[in-house]
């Protein structure tokens, strides 16, 4: 910095002293805030350039000060500058061997531009000695504080020094005082442009901090969002969907253009809409979560089952902005409840049937017995034969339900199914050339060896054969097809041209005491279902009206 030269005092430049010292400390904030601007384009984490690179920064604020006493002004033989600022800045963030090494660039600045070195030497040691020393107690503290001590630090040895001490331009009070007035506006110049450029550095590194955090957040969300098999949807107050998750498309079928311009209302099945739409309603109102199970249509037209947890989503007012919408295709799991439905009946048929067969069957057969002995005493009525009638088709009930309830003894040999077939068409052919029904049967082989109990397979071969005939009341074909698929399975295909099935009752076949015929138990398919179930195999109905209905069964085939 310039010094103060005595003759302008003197003389009554007051006004070129201050112009002086105005064009140093601008000077001076220029040298301080270089580096700064230069490190804002620097892309690091704040700290670790000061913790790294202490040894630079000394010695860029070393020959800062050697900037400055170049700059400084003259008066018999001592020169005047405001040099110890960047010092004292070096020592408050940096700690005494910088300071050091900063002093020591201002030193050898000093002793090579003027004379009076003794003076120079022992001020700068007194200054460095009491700076090291005072910085014991105070680096713990606030920049701010420590700046405030360092500078009295400082102002203490210099007046104890220079005017006392060295005895120089003692009789010029005002000399001395603004001269420290502007080495403290250099300190203060100084660290404000340093906190402001920390300030800033912070609020920007805590700005992409929060921006990564919720960027990485975000991320986080997205990846479980774009890859649930849940579907995941978004709605504003107009029942709008604001989002899909990417789920729909392979759920449902939809391209992704496709559901962005699609009504809700259309993806909804019709009997689920209004219902739909009241809770969702409802939910803008009370604020409350719910779980719904409603139906979303497929693309080729078939509906899907869904359970779906709704959830509120609060704005800033505490009024509801959005509702999230998390649902679960429940097809597979409303399938297993139907089965374990019909496993239940099942079993309470069978319960049942262990004790009405044996409770009924007894009293009937003493009541048909007497019948019987009436007719013959009294002759034939069409009383007598209409309870006979009666009282056979109880008994074939009663059959059916031991068969069914009562555990029996299996015995499993080796069968080969196209004999039994064989064996079962036999036994029905009678009957079916007098109802004018023909039988095809097909097959690419003559071995199908399974392991079973021939009675009971025989059994499922006669009761769809049956139904197959009650069906074609004016005759016509029956197909048989029997192949061996590469999965070491056997497929029977039963085929008629019968009446056919209509196909919402086609899932009800199986049920106990359901049955499309007048005088049919429904007990006969269900009996099936239990015989190729505890043979590992499986049944399959399928059927049109009035075009015929399809049996398909398979059985493990033994293996050679």
């Amino acid at each position: 910095m310039m010094i103060i030269t005595v003759n302008k005092i003197m003389t009554g430049g007051s006004h070129l002293i201050l112009l002086d010292y105005i064009i140093n400390l601008s000077i001076f904030s220029l040298l301080v805030s270089t580096p700064l601007v230069i490190g804002s384009f620097i892309k690091h984490k704040f700290n670790q350039p000061f913790r790294n690179m202490k040894l630079w920064i000394s010695l860029y604020a070393g020959v800062v000060s050697y900037i400055l006493v170049m700059m400084s002004f003259q008066q018999d033989g001592y020169s005047y500058d405001i040099r110890y600022a960047p010092v004292i800045l070096m020592f408050s963030y940096f700690g005494p061997i910088p300071g050091i090494i900063t002093g020591g660039f201002a030193l050898a600045a000093r002793l090579l531009s003027s004379g009076n070195w003794y003076p120079a030497i022992l001020g700068w040691t007194f200054i460095m000695v009491s700076f090291s020393l005072i910085y014991m107690f105070i680096k713990h503290y606030s920049t701010a504080k420590r700046n405030t001590y360092l500078f009295v630090t400082y102002l203490i040895v210099y007046v104890i020094t220079v005017p006392i001490l060295f005895n120089i331009f003692r009789n010029q009070p005002l000399f001395h005082l603004q001269y420290v007035l502007f080495v403290m506006l250099g300190v203060i110049i100084g660290s404000l442009l340093i906190e402001s450029y920390v300030n800033l550095y912070k609020t920007i590194a805590e700005r992409k901090k929060m921006e990564k955090t919720l960027a990485e957040s975000e991320a986080k969300y997205r990846l479980i969002a774009e890859n649930t098999s849940d579907l995941i949807m978004v709605l504003d107050h107009n029942q709008s969907v604001q989002y899909y998750s990417p789920s729909h498309q392979l759920v449902l079928g939809f391209d992704k253009g496709d559901l962005v311009e699609m009504d809700l209302g259309k993806l909804i099945h019709p009997d689920d809409s209004k219902m739909f739409g009241d809770c969702i309603k409802a939910m803008f109102e009370n604020k409350g979560s719910i779980t719904l199970e409603f139906r979303l249509i497929h693309k080729e037209g078939n509906a899907i089952e869904f359970e779906s947890r709704c959830m509120p989503v609060k704005g800033n007012d505490d009024s509801i902005e959005h509702i999230v919408i998390v649902s679960r295709d429940i097809s597979e799991r409303k399938k297993a409840e139907e089965i374990l439905l019909q496993s239940e009946k099942l079993s309470i048929v069978g319960e049942l049937a262990a004790g009405v067969a044996h409770e009924i069957r007894n009293p009937l057969t003493t009541i048909k017995g007497f019948i019987q002995l009436y007719r013959s005493e009294l002759g034939a009525t069409k009383y007598n034969d209409l309870i006979l009638s009666e009282l056979e088709r109880i008994e074939v009930i009663t059959s059916e339900l031991l068969s069914l309830g009562k555990p029996q003894a299996v015995k499993l040999d080796r069968v080969n199914l196209k004999d039994l077939l064989d064996d079962t068409l036999e036994l029905l052919a009678p009957q079916a050339n007098y109802d004018g029904i023909q039988f095809k049967m097909k097959s690419n082989g003559d071995a199908f060896p399974v392991i079973g109990e021939k009675n009971q397979i025989k059994q499922v071969f006669l009761n769809i054969l049956k139904n197959s005939m009650e069906s074609m009341e004016n005759g016509g074909e029956i197909k048989i097809h029997l192949t061996k698929d590469q999965e070491g399975m056997c497929s029977i295909s039963i085929e008629d041209e019968g009446c056919g099935i209509p196909e919402d009752l086609l899932p009800r076949l199986g049920e106990p005491f359901y049955s499309l015929k007048d005088k049919g138990t429904g007990l006969g398919i269900m009996i099936c279902h239990k015989i190729i179930k505890q043979h590992h195999g499986s049944i399959h109905l399928s059927s049109m009206v009035n075009k015929g209905t399809i049996v398909e069964i398979k059985l493990p085939l033994v293996i050679e």
